[in-house]
């Protein structure tokens, strides 16, 4: 098939010959034609040579590459694509988990689908697109899913908030394929209410999954604190480690409101569970309990690169604040989620609230994203998950 050709500027080509799978609008020298956005483009050197083939978007990332290969990008290198990142799960012992049934099927550029975000849970499949040429094949891929996935019989796309701006449309999320189910959501056998329809993200933070199962090893006996908590996931899996006693605080009181209810969902009995709506810098300036244990999981203090600097000084004022409320021994679990804090800039944050307090601090654990969110060796920039379990005397 015939695409329309985007030609580099000579030497703009290295990153792509290293299938790095975007292509920045400064290495553009030409365009043969008016690509509409969405549209599938072949990306030459300087010299026409073919170096792949990508969707087409008027913004700093002018291409996100799909494949490396001159082909066909029709349905069936789509069933492919899916195919493999259902392979992958099987894998990872996630497909028809009996205690696990929400995860990610799909993790943009690290299974090759850039612009395109799929997670599960239970029967239904939410799709997130990024970009229009992910969204103008959702159908496609809505429907690819549930002849691959046999377990998944509804796909309900969330897209209205994650299209780029330029994108001339009005997008209205909705169900593509079947309608809502009444499913018992399961992650390591811990039982979740979640709305994708208006939760954040797709419904759930399924990023934080083995990390939420570290703190529940770590929290027999404990007082713990879980700030930023949302569905409250990381309070349930302390009391389920057998916390003596948690405390989630949000800002929003539906997070609060969802997660009592993920707490009655998993204890009949009795907890010692209290949740505060409060922000969180307040709420730890005003308090004057201590704890064995902290959890530090903000939302993104920096979207964009003019925002770093300020979001750097948020995560050093917030890890001295959590410090400063540990008991001797005690354990902080502090993460980013933020693309743009790469991983040194983190550690070199949380290192200056450490140094702000003046207690001893061990690192006993770096974390990221788990498997089901895999980050292509050749994109770091997919790495947006960064954490650190500390130890703090």
């Amino acid at each position: 098939m015939d695409y329309i050709k985007l030609t580099l500027k000579p030497g703009k080509e290295q990153s792509l010959l290293r299938f790095h799978p975007w292509v920045f609008s400064g290495a553009i020298k030409k365009i043969d034609g008016n690509p509409t956005e969405g549209e599938i483009v072949e990306v030459n050197d300087s010299t026409g040579k073919f170096i792949a083939l990508g969707h087409y978007q008027p913004s700093s990332i002018s291409v996100r590459i799909v494949s490396f290969t001159n082909t066909s990008i029709d349905k069936e290198f789509w069933r492919n694509r899916i195919q493999n990142a259902i392979t992958l799960r099987k894998t990872l012992g996630l497909y028809q988990s009996k205690h696990t049934n929400i995860f990610r099927l799909i993790h943009g550029e690290g299974d090759i689908m850039p612009g395109l975000i799929v997670d599960i849970y239970g029967k239904t499949a939410v799709m997130q697109c990024h970009s229009l040429g992910m969204y103008n094949i959702r159908q496609i891929i809505a429907e690819l899913i549930i002849e691959q996935f046999e377990a998944v019989t509804s796909v309900f796309d969330k897209s209205a908030g994650t299209l780029p701006f330029k994108a001339s449309i009005s997008p209205v999320d909705g169900y593509l394929i079947g309608k809502e189910s009444d499913d018992t959501l399961l992650e390591y056998g811990n039982r979740f209410e979640v709305s994708w329809i208006e939760g954040q993200k797709t419904g759930f933070f399924i990023d934080q999954r083995e990390n939420r199962l570290l703190l529940q090893h770590y929290s027999k006996d404990k007082s713990v604190l879980n700030t930023f908590g949302y569905t409250g996931g990381f309070s349930v899996y302390a009391l389920k480690g057998g916390a003596k006693k948690v405390i989630t605080v949000d800002s929003s009181q539906k997070a609060i409101e969802l997660t009592k209810k993920n707490i009655d969902l998993n204890f009949s009995n009795e907890v010692n569970h209290e949740a505060f709506c409060s922000d969180v810098f307040e709420y730890m300036r005003l308090s004057d309990e201590k704890f064995d244990i902290i959890v530090l999981d903000p939302p993104a203090f920096a979207k964009h690169n003019d925002a770093l600097r300020n979001a750097l000084q948020a995560y050093k004022r917030l890890n001295a604040a959590a410090i400063r409320k540990l008991n001797p021994g005690g354990i902080l679990f502090t993460f980013s989620c933020s693309q743009i804090v790469n991983k040194e800039n983190f550690r070199n944050a949380v290192f200056s609230g450490c140094a702000i307090v003046g207690r001893q601090v061990k690192i006993l654990h770096q974390l990221t994203q788990p498997a089901d969110h895999p980050i292509n060796i050749y994109h770091p920039e997919g790495e947006y998950l960064k954490g650190l379990v500390l130890q703090v005397e």
